[in-house]
């Protein structure tokens, strides 16, 4: 079968799109903290004995920037550092139960924003793009490209 010449268009608009449902699920219900430390949250929840070392790591930027986004998230009440019991020197980075709740709330509201587009598809439709999904995200990880655990921080 030969591929559309506009095939990658059409997935990064589809993309785009995508992101615009999950950024006005997200408007719409004033959530108090950047996209940004969003994706910080989801890193710390999805990496559980993290310190600011490793989450510069993940976020590809340098450990002061790292500890100046825990600093805002600490300050609103979002994430904890406390001493790890292995070893005092090391700084763990611990969500509390209101970064949580956040995190499921924006979860559960962005997959009924995504639900309620996709209400307004045919159901063959929504069943060819599951096929397709599946099938992007195995020739993705097959690729090499990052799908996964932090793909959701990275949306986040």
């Amino acid at each position: 079968m030969e591929r559309p010449p506009n095939l990658a268009a059409a997935i990064e608009a589809a993309a785009e799109a995508l992101i615009g449902v999950l950024d006005s699920a997200a408007s719409r219900h004033n959530v108090s903290v950047s996209p940004t430390q969003l994706r910080v949250l989801s890193l710390i929840i999805s990496h559980p004995n993290a310190n600011v070392n490793r989450l510069a790591d993940l976020l590809d930027v340098v450990p002061s920037s790292a500890s100046r986004l825990c600093d805002r998230l600490e300050a609103v009440g979002l994430v904890r550092r406390v001493a790890d019991p292995r070893d005092r020197r090391e700084v763990r980075l611990i969500p509390t139960a209101a970064a949580e709740t956040l995190l499921r709330e924006l979860q559960e509201r962005r997959h009924q924003a995504i639900q309620a587009v996709l209400d307004r598809m045919p159901h063959r439709t929504q069943h060819e793009l599951l096929l397709a999904l599946a099938a992007f995200g195995q020739a993705a990880a097959l690729a090499g490209g990052q799908v996964g655990s932090d793909s959701a921080a990275r949306t986040a």
